[in-house]
């Protein structure tokens, strides 16, 4: 099986253009191919997770990765989804996120010399003269035709303003330039992005010929990795000071039994023949299937020893021993009052509510246990003797906490 086929197995390939091309080139390893991240937060998230285990896969087979990053495009942000405008951000905080994202993607990608690069469409964005830009690009687009695209159609409900109007001729351009500064000949996206992919190649077409060698495919990726980058809480982040590698083993490893085999699929490197064993597994089997998915994806975002120190964390928690390697909160003598600090103080100090009346509704709605019992009268109060020994503190299936005093 080459790493095509591989690819449609596993879920992945959505649509594409060229598809005997794209096949040939990705079997081949003489794919060179981007995938756009636009640096809205300092962080990636498990949203992207799919699009750099993509990219690990076609780079082991010899294809080379362009990590593209928006320092160019950040500055106006992408409509696709989204009902609203995008924040505006500094360039300081755009160039601080990227920086970031580079850090976070090399345990993912080699960026060694000859090996994946990484791009900031800043370098050709942020000095373009609007005029040679309009006759040279905004000439090739049908604006009949951006209005019929998809990722515009809800925007056009609410309003949608022109500064947003223009980021698929950007995009478009990226992929531009991008072919004729590194050979890039095929763009990966998620299947909310085909309209603009199809924008990026139709352009190189138009402008270099049509013999021209630019290719699209469109993955499952913001459909499905958006979905599984979210939580009642927001998102997972890959950077450990944002989401705990104890807390990113416990969101996979609490995924539903329906979800379990397609995130093997989409997001491990296991082999297909073992997945298509587990795949039979039921009930409890589930389970285990969720524990190795777990392990196998907090090893590649933190490492083999964070994981494996989650591991035992989630295993102290749900059965025997202790729970060290828990994220942990330390009390100090101004969480108490009088001595005694009540249980919606220990969710608020603890950060799992952000108020005390979601503190309470979570109580009310059964919510929220103490070493794993649980709790029904939100005036429950503790005395600091009460964390000498081990308190443990959940809210919901996923979100846990020691809580130890000074």
């Amino acid at each position: 099986m080459g790493v095509y086929e591989e690819l449609q197995e596993r879920g992945l390939i959505a649509q594409t253009t060229d598809e005997s091309e794209i096949r040939e080139l990705v079997n081949s390893g003489k794919a060179v191919f981007y995938i756009g991240f636009d640096p809205t937060a300092d962080s990636l998230h498990v949203g992207h997770f799919m699009a750099l285990c993509l990219m690990k896969r076609l780079q082991l087979a010899g294809n080379r990765p362009i990590a593209l990053v928006g320092g160019g495009t950040g500055m106006i942000g992408d409509p696709t989804g989204r009902t609203d405008m995008r924040l505006m951000m500094t360039k300081e905080t755009i160039e601080h996120n990227c920086e970031c994202f580079k850090k976070q993607m090399s345990r993912f990608i080699d960026f060694g010399e000859g090996k994946a690069m990484m791009v900031n469409n800043a370098d050709w964005l942020l000095d373009l003269n609007y005029i040679d830009f309009l006759r040279d690009i905004g000439s090739q687009f049908s604006v009949n035709k951006m209005l019929a695209a998809e990722c515009y159609k809800q925007r056009l409900e609410r309003g949608l303003n022109f500064l947003e109007f223009n980021y698929m001729l950007m995009q478009s351009y990226d992929f531009y330039m991008l072919y004729q500064k590194y050979g890039c000949n095929m763009q990966f996206g998620g299947d909310d992005q085909w309209s603009n992919m199809l924008g990026g190649t139709e352009l190189i077409r138009k402008k270099l010929g049509k013999d021209a060698y630019a290719m699209t495919i469109t993955l499952l990726l913001n459909s499905e990795g958006k979905k599984m980058g979210k939580t009642a809480k927001g998102a997972v982040w890959l950077d450990p000071e944002k989401t705990s590698p104890f807390e990113f083993y416990q969101y996979w490893r609490n995924v539903s039994d329906a979800d379990v085999i397609k995130c093997l699929k989409l997001l491990t490197f296991l082999p297909m023949e073992q997945i298509r064993e587990m795949e039979q597994w039921k009930d409890a089997e589930l389970n285990r299937a969720k524990e190795i998915l777990a392990m196998e994806l907090t090893t590649m975002v933190h490492g083999e020893e964070e994981a494996k120190k989650a591991e035992a964390g989630a295993k102290a928690f749900f059965g025997a021993g202790n729970a060290a390697d828990m994220p942990e909160t330390v009390l100090t003598d101004a969480d108490f009052q009088d001595g005694t600090i009540d249980i919606i103080g220990v969710l608020v100090a603890s950060g799992l509510v952000k108020t005390r009346s979601e503190g309470r509704r979570n109580i009310e709605q059964g919510g929220v246990m103490v070493n794993q019992e649980k709790i029904t009268d939100f005036r429950t109060v503790y005395t600091k003797d009460d964390f000498q020994n081990e308190f443990v503190i959940q809210r919901g299936k996923k979100n846990f906490r020691k809580v130890t005093v000074e």
